[in-house]
């Protein structure tokens, strides 16, 4: 009897993650270490209270064992798959004009000004995705959904 009990639990817990990972799309989402391979459902790691999408293993390793190297790709994930939620403008912090609208790795993105989205715009690769996702801005202008 307790051994049909612990099988329930468990089949109950394993689809409720199933779930959970169910409802982020990652048609669009990009691995953040591997930056041009397709993220995989199965291969995540729990960053930020949410999940980060890596393409296979060996990844999965790499980010983990360094996950400041990524953070900036990663975080622009979490905003790609909407495990987190613009608020602000990242540059200045100022209120979001919705005129200003564009994508920065995979993630629509909003600012205050023309501005700040002209600067965003004139940079290219890492240093736009650092402009927009880095640590400082990340933390100034989006915050992760909680569960």
């Amino acid at each position: 009897m307790l051994r049909r009990v612990l099988l329930s639990l468990a089949m109950v817990s394993l689809l409720s993650v199933s779930a959970s990972a169910a409802d982020i799309n990652l048609t669009d989402a990009k691995c953040p270490v591997a930056k041009t391979k397709a993220a995989v459902a199965g291969q995540f790691v729990e960053y930020k209270g949410a999940k980060v999408f890596l393409c296979c293993g060996n990844c999965k390793k790499a980010f983990a064992k360094d996950p400041e190297k990524f953070a900036s790709r990663a975080n622009a994930q979490l905003v790609a798959t909407k495990q987190a939620k613009q608020l602000c403008c990242p540059l200045t912090g100022g209120k979001l004009n919705g005129a200003t609208v564009i994508t920065v790795a995979g993630a629509k993105v909003c600012f205050c000004c023309n501005n700040c989205k002209g600067k965003v715009e004139g940079a290219e690769g890492d240093a736009q995705v650092d402009l927009v996702f880095g640590k400082a801005a990340f933390k100034k202008a989006f915050k992760v959904a909680e569960k």
